[in-house]
Parts: structure tokens; sequence; C-alpha cells
């Protein structure tokens, strides 16, 4: 039986307990439905959307039927969509729950079900297995009530666009001209709106990949991180002389970012664009009085942002990886994000991850640093002013999920001593007593009188059967350019991020 993960379901589409299905789906809204009564949101309203995947309709049919059987007020989002309108109208609606059928960006075979909360925050355990309980006690005979949507439900989008106007009012200033593209998603006609009501009209799609299509027929995962997804975005950028590339993943929650340095183009790490993104956002914040504004990273992005936020007298937090944690994170948050390209960057009105406004956020940053060089020079400036962070992961894919946690287990008895010619110290977040208890191990080492710093977490990874090895490198720029120091580090950072993804190799030589 597919069990709740990451705020919900997801899996293959195909018949049985093991996949996705409508029996699976109507399960599990059964389940949620009577988890809701029981924790006393009887008859609330509950928001239900889909992406384009294969199955979207089918299993928000299926969803937004079997809560109206159980006497829920179901606001039915009347065509595919983003994931972030789902979260927006649990908000705007003080829904007691939302549902949202989508993957996200994993392959085109996958089907998911996410679950928010009231207050539009993915849900977390103990409901998860709470919900989990209550949906094996379901038996055969689920009734199901057809729902038309209602005015609530076509004036979303509307209501969502209004929002962002208030948030990122049009303004003067020079031209930017934005390359995007939807790979294959939902987000890409309110991605354009969006960015056009903004006062950035001057967006080029990338047409091969603008319109919804389940297939994914232009990459071989629909995920901006993946090798070869985002090749036709930075072609189109170079051909229209683009000054940004924006890149959304299917269902629009997530957003990564190209940028020029005038001859090439290279896609930002996500940990980069948060770092530009929380020093922009901390701007207006700390100028505004009451209580130190709060921002948040994951406990495997890298440090950039949460050190700059910190330096400046701001509340920053780290939390465990996940946005059902990250905007959870204190009050008043301001921005969130981790190194997975994720960015919350209006928690007031969508307490998750949000490509489209993430997307404007970093328009207007464009458009600020147009005649300084772009978001490359923002970056620089940063670096000047904080040192060099560079960032760098690899994955370890393994057959056997045993073959995991021996990896772990190993890791754990032989700790590296020394990675890239740092000495390092390591530390096994699974025996933290805090917050940030995770299966997760950490390797710390500096020098040269502790003006170059190492970290590199190991983790499992939450979805796919892999480990995750997860490294920063930082160094000071100063006496030279940002772009040499750069370059150094990066090679550095990939010998470390190398040592520890051979331990397996060691272990079998010991063997």
């Amino acid at each position: 039986m597919l069990t709740f993960g990451t705020a919900g379901l997801r899996g293959p589409v195909h018949d049985g307990p093991d996949g996705m299905n409508v029996r699976t789906v109507t399960r599990a809204t059964a389940g949620l439905a009577a988890w809701l009564t029981a924790n006393g949101h009887a008859g609330g309203t509950v928001v239900v959307g889909r992406d384009g995947r294969h199955g979207s309709e089918e299993f928000a049919a299926a969803t937004r039927e079997v809560l109206a059987a159980c006497g829920f007020d179901v606001v039915a989002l009347p065509d595919p969509g983003p994931t972030p309108l789902v979260s927006f109208a649990c908000r705007a609606l003080d829904a007691v729950a939302g549902v949202m059928v989508t993957a996200s960006h994993n392959p085109p075979g996958d089907n998911g079900y996410k679950v928010y909360l009231d207050g539009g925050a993915q849900l977390v355990e103990p409901a998860d297995r709470a919900i989990e309980q209550a949906i094996r006690a379901v038996g055969d005979d689920v009734p199901r009530t057809p729902v038309t949507p209602d005015a609530r439900a076509h004036r979303i989008r509307d209501d969502y666009l209004a929002r962002l106007r208030v948030r990122f009012p049009a303004s003067d200033g020079p031209n930017v001209r934005i390359a995007v593209t939807a790979m294959h998603g939902v987000g890409g006609t309110l991605v354009v709106d969006a960015l056009r009501d903004a006062g950035f009209p001057d967006v080029h799609p990338v047409p091969e990949q603008f319109d919804p299509d389940p297939d994914f027929p232009t990459v071989a995962f629909p995920n901006p991180e993946e090798p070869g997804a985002v090749d036709l975005l930075l072609a189109t950028a170079a051909r229209v002389d683009a000054d940004l590339a924006i890149a959304l993943d299917p269902d629009a929650d997530r957003c990564a970012v190209g940028v020029s340095d005038g001859q090439t183009w290279r896609m930002l790490t996500g940990d980069e664009t948060g770092a530009l993104l929380g020093a922009t956002i901390l701007d207006d914040a700390l100028v505004r009085s009451g209580p130190r504004p709060v921002v948040a990273s994951s406990v495997v992005s890298g440090t950039l942002m949460h050190d700059d936020a910190l330096a400046r007298g701001a509340d920053a937090r780290r939390t465990l990886t996940g946005f059902k944690w990250l905007v959870r994170a204190g009050e008043p948050l301001v921005y969130a994000y981790e190194e997975a390209i994720g960015h919350c960057v209006d928690p007031d009105a969508v307490r998750d991850k949000d490509g489209i406004s993430a997307a404007l956020a970093c328009a207007r940053i464009a458009r600020d640093w147009a005649d300084r060089g772009g978001l490359s020079a923002a970056l620089d400036r940063l670096a000047e002013r904080r040192g060099v962070y560079v960032t760098a992961q690899r994955s370890l894919r393994f057959d056997d999920p045993a073959q995991i946690t021996a990896y772990m287990s190993w890791l754990r008895a032989h700790p590296p001593r020394v990675l890239a010619g740092f000495d390092v110290t390591g530390a096994d977040y699974a025996s933290r007593d805090d917050g940030l208890r995770t299966d997760g191990v950490e390797f710390v080492g500096f020098r040269l009188d502790s003006t170059e710093r190492l970290r590199v977490f190991v983790r499992p990874s939450g979805t796919e059967p892999k480990v995750k090895i997860y490294g920063q490198m930082t160094r000071s720029a100063a006496g030279t350019s940002v772009g040499r120091v750069r370059a150094d580090v990066s090679g550095e950072l990939q010998r470390a991020l190398d040592e520890v993804a051979t331990v397996e190799l060691r272990e079998d030589r010991n063997r």
C-alpha cells in the first residue's frame, strides 16, 4: 500500500494498492474525511486542485466527490493549475484542508495526492500517520456526490493574480527580457500573466514546452535540476538575448533561474537564488518596525542566506528538510527556501513553495541590477560582503533499500577524518535531542585560520532509492576576483564529494 510520505501520496499510476489509481485515491480521501471529521472539521471547506498529468482529472473527481458525499463544502478548482493556487485558496477561503493531485517533477508515469491543512501548509506528523490509519479502516463502499465548480473556484486564479499585484506592484525601470519554460506543466499562462501584470511584458516562452503535456516529450525527467532539462530554455535565452531565464517545474511550485555573464549562460543553484532572494526581502523587512523578521532554510541547504541574515540582525532559523517544516519555522516569517529550487517569498499568501511568485521576485532583482550587471553582479556583491559560498551535491542510487542502510551505517562507523585537505569532525543528526533530529551525518572542517570552511551533509532521500550528499565550501573573496575564487573552490568541493561518495568502494576493498 502507498503510504503517506512527503505531505501525502506519490507513486506510479497503475492498478493495485501500491499504485496511484481511482481506488487508492478514493480510499485516501475517505480516510482524510474521517480524520477531519474526528478532529472537529466536519462540514468545513476543502479545496481540490489538479495538474495536467495522466489520471489527474479522474483522481481529482474522486477526491471532490468523496469529500462532498461526506458533507464537506468542496471548492473544486475548474482547470488544471499550479500547486500554489491550492495553498493560496486554503488561506484565502479559510479552508480546513486542501488536496492537490500532482506528482510535481516526478517521471511521466507517476502521480500524487498532496494534502494541505488549515492555513495552507502541508500536513505533518502525527496527522499523516493518523490519516493513514484512518485510510486502512475504510470499507469497500465509498459514496460519491458530483461537484460543480462554484464562483469561489472560478475566482481563485484572478484573486491570486490580484495578490501578486499587491506584493509586486508594477513600477518603472529598465526593460528586462525574460525567457521562461513551463516544462510541459501547468504554470505557463499564469507566470506570463503574472510577469506582465508586474511590468515585465518582454517574456519569451519556450514554445516546445509551454503547453501542458503529460508525456513530457522534450525532457528525460521534467525537473529543472536534471541534466539537459533546461537546454531549450538556455538556447531560447541566448537566441532572444534575454536578461533572465526562468524554469518552472511541472506544477509550478519550484523555480530555477538562469543568468548570463555576457558570454555564457548558467543556472544558479537553489542556494544562490535563495541567498539573493533572502537578502532582497530582508532589505524591505528590516526597515519595518516590529519583531525581527524570520527567514528559514533547511539543514541540507547552503548557509549564505542564513549567515547574511544573522549578520544583519534578522532571526534566521534552520529546519528539517521540507516545506512542511520551513513554513512553520517561526513568526513573522518573511522568506523560506531550500536548495531544491523551492522558494516561499510571500508567506502571508502562500504557505508553501511558489514558483510563480519566486519568478516575479527574481525579475524584480534583475530589473534593480539591470544597469549593474544583472543577477550575476548581485551575487558577486553578496560574495564580496560575506565571502564566496559554493554548494554542490552528489546522489548515490541503490537497487536495494538495505544498501542505503548499510551505507549510512558504514559512514557512521568509519567517518572520514580528512576531506579535500580539510581535517573534519562528524556529527550524527540521528542523535540530536532538538527539533533537527533526522537520519543524517554532517562533517565540518576549517583551515587557513578558519577563513575557509567545508561542510558535507549526507542523508537518505525521502522520495527516491538513493543517498544524497550535500557539500558547501566557503572562502574569502578579498584580494582576487569572485569568479576566480568560485572556480577554485568548486574544484575542491567536487573532490570532497568524490571522497565521501566512494565510501562504499572502500567498504568493498576492506571486505
